[in-house]
């Protein structure tokens, strides 16, 4: 019955159509946007429709929230899942959006709690995905990120890659994958990439990558789609075999859509 219910809901809000001046915002700060044919931009707004009507959201410390800001982020978060048969991210309910970088508060020791590692300090958070919880996002790293795709960091991709992660109920670097076959190319390649980048950050040698992915694997994954979608053509260059098997679970192969659409 719940299900039933859903889809009324949601032929209702796509029977809207899609607001001009968020097509607008759009085009003006996702580049990968451009390079979508007509089918594949009407999926991407039919989905950004209802992941904007669907979810919570919460302007923190101040923040109003505009449909700007909704839709550049709503925009990001399913241009990931644009060729998955998804459900919305069915695992997000909140999005807390604040102004500018927050500090999360020292952790504390709990009564019966013994500590195995220090007490973690007061850190900056640019973004958070809590597994049974909100996507925290800090809006001014989101505009940057928007503005200057070049460099690689993209703190929606980052976060809503934690939430496809945890999907299948942890978060450990491998999303829900199809096939036993896929699940071991995976490993293979994913474990392989992530030592060869943690040997050669423990060496101070050069990377492609943002050094903040030899954190876990986890991160590992969150950080390689964030260049997967935002420099693709290079990540394809350096790291063909990651590439691939990124390539396979998003069903995407952007670094294709760039070189095609720059073709004169």
């Amino acid at each position: 019955m719940w299900h039933w219910f859903r889809a009324i809901r949601r032929k209702k809000i796509l029977a809207a159509p899609f607001p001009g001046e968020w097509e607008k915002h759009i085009q003006n700060n996702i580049q990968y946007y451009q390079h979508l044919d007509n089918e594949e931009k009407k999926r991407l707004q039919n989905l950004i429709q209802i992941f904007i009507a669907e979810k919570d959201w919460l302007g923190c410390n101040s923040l109003e929230l505009t449909d700007e800001i909704r839709v550049i982020i709503a925009a990001h978060a399913c241009l990931m899942i644009l060729a998955l048969p998804n459900d919305y991210y069915r695992n997000v309910n909140s999005i807390y959006v604040y102004p500018t970088t927050i500090i999360s508060p020292e952790s504390s020791i709990g009564f019966f709690e013994v500590r195995t590692s220090p007490v973690r300090g007061p850190t900056p958070i640019l973004g958070e995905a809590h597994h049974r919880g909100p996507v925290i996002l800090v809006w001014d790293a989101v505009e940057r990120d928007t503005r200057h795709p070049e460099n690689g960091h993209n703190v929606v991709y980052h976060e809503f890659a934690h939430k496809l992660d945890m999907l299948d109920g942890s978060a450990d670097g491998t999303p829900p994958l199809t096939t036993p076959e896929e699940y071991q190319r995976w490993s293979e390649v994913c474990s392989e990439e992530y030592q060869e980048l943690c040997d050669k950050v423990e060496n101070d040698e050069p990377v492609f990558f943002d050094s903040y992915a030899v954190t876990n694997e986890a991160e590992f994954f969150a950080v390689a789609t964030e260049y997967f979608f935002s420099k693709p053509e290079n990540m394809k260059n350096y790291h063909p075999k990651l590439y691939q098997v990124l390539q396979g679970f998003y069903r995407q192969d952007p670094a294709q859509k760039f070189f095609t659409t720059q073709l004169p």
